[in-house]
């Protein structure tokens, strides 16, 4: 761990009415003594100072937070000082701190500093990362319960029953001679049956929370001119994508974040399904079967006025993950079939608004029942995810295994994979990856 003093503005740069700036090390409160030219204030109390440069110069007048350590934020001392925000005082502030030898911090090395000071582990520390970044109320609440240490007290009740199973294993192997309770294997193997169905069923989760995390896809498909950008437009209410007559208009896919009734969704618009010999309209193409392939939801678009002829392109997509739209109702001359492909459908205008309520409202229901588990909490990332599963397949070998020293053996391993998410082994190579992700400052 280092042992250097870092410090790094936290609140966010730009213009702001309170920028705070954060200091962690053995210098920290060095620091504060020096730029304040007074003792150091009240633990953990907001105090009033005048901050000076190394010649005398007022910096800012502000308030200033001393976190002796162990109780702070990462365990080592700590300073806060709440100045004002702009870019001179940031300026001044930030060449007083370099000529006090503080160094700049790494994106997310305050949280490692505290992981590695025991203040939380692995899944505490990137759920931290989650809630800075949750744009709806499902993910800020996903990330709360993840800090409050929901998902680690079920790793860590799976892992404890593995080295339990493994200790006892190891004993009958050590000690095989000598008078230890009978039927231990079986005892143990009944243990692992259980254990291994309850991590297959927190497996088997539809990925929600990983989507919940990430935000759910949702793809706008159709034929050209059927009104999709116009759609998005609507759905988004503002204008986002350029909406033309003129076929092939959208040639790039274009995303828009919503967030519908707390759940994030990701609206793509995309290329029109249509033959063409013209390059860029070919990759257009390529790029909505792509994300039609890949998304959690599809909205297929038919035109109702040729509905008659609908795009079998479109008719192509149509499955289980798709809602079908029928749009420009306003414009129809004709009576709509009762359904497409044996489905219901949808009738909206994305030009008068006919009918988008009704669609918005489907679509959440869609999204809700995708991402919506309860209480349950549930995996978030693909870091977590791969080592559950390698967890799953070792204790799954070591119900096949036919001596009792490749048991045990299988049973470290999937005690090891499960401590790799919460942190519990040796994960110095993973820091690196999991605290880049982090913003600086945190």
């Amino acid at each position: 761990m280092k042992h250097s003093t870092i410090f790094a503005l936290s609140s966010g740069f730009g213009r702001t009415g309170i920028s705070v700036y954060r200091l962690s090390g053995p210098d920290s409160g060095y620091a504060l003594i020096n730029l304040s030219k007074r003792i150091l204030p009240k633990a953990r109390y907001a105090s009033r100072r005048i901050l000076y440069d190394e010649f005398g110069n007022k910096i800012d007048d502000g308030l200033v937070i001393w976190f002796p350590k162990p109780h702070s934020f990462t365990g080592e001392d700590v300073v806060e000082l709440h100045l004002h925000g702009g870019i001179a005082v940031a300026s001044a502030i930030t060449d007083a701190l370099l000529k006090l030898n503080l160094e700049p911090a790494d994106p997310g090395e305050f949280s490692r500093r505290a992981f590695l000071a025991g203040k939380f582990d692995l899944i505490q520390a990137e759920a931290i990362s989650d809630l800075i970044n949750a744009e709806t109320t499902t993910q800020r609440l996903q990330a709360l319960r993840q800090m409050d240490g929901a998902l680690t007290k079920i790793y860590n009740n799976w892992r404890n029953q593995l080295l339990q199973c493994q200790a006892y294993l190891e004993a009958e192997i050590d000690f095989s001679n000598e008078d230890l309770p009978n039927k231990i294997n079986d005892q143990v193997m009944l243990n692992l049956n259980n254990l291994v169905d309850e991590i297959s069923s927190h497996l088997n989760d539809n990925n929600c929370g990983e989507r919940l995390r990430e935000g759910l896809s949702v793809t706008i498909v159709g034929a050209p001119n059927v009104g999709k950008s116009s759609l998005l437009n609507r759905i988004a209410k503002r204008d986002i994508a350029i909406v033309s007559s003129l076929a092939g208009t959208t040639r790039d896919v274009i995303e828009v974040h919503l967030n519908l009734s707390g759940y994030p969704v990701i609206l793509a618009d995309t290329a029109g399904l249509h033959e063409s010999t013209e390059t860029i309209e070919k990759e257009g193409v390529r790029k909505t079967y792509e994300y039609a392939k890949s998304a959690d939801l599809k909205l297929i678009i038919f035109n109702a006025q040729t509905l008659e002829e609908p795009n079998t392109d479109s008719l192509a997509l149509i499955d289980d993950r798709a809602l079908i739209v029928v749009n420009k109702c306003d414009c129809q001359t004709k009576s709509l079939p009762n359904k497409i492909r044996d489905r219901s459908f949808l009738v909206v205008s994305a030009k008068t608004g006919i009918g988008i309520d009704s669609l918005i409202s489907e679509l959440t229901n869609q999204v809700t029942l995708l991402l919506k588990k309860d209480d349950v909490p549930m995996i978030t990332r693909v870091r977590h995810r791969n080592a559950l599963q390698k967890t799953e397949i070792a204790i799954r070998r070591a119900l096949q295994a036919p001596f009792i020293e490749l048991v045990a053996e299988d049973i470290r391993l999937a005690s090891r994979n499960l401590g790799k998410i919460t942190g519990k082994i040796e994960v110095e190579e993973m820091l690196d990856v999991i605290f880049n992700e982090f913003c600086i400052g945190k």
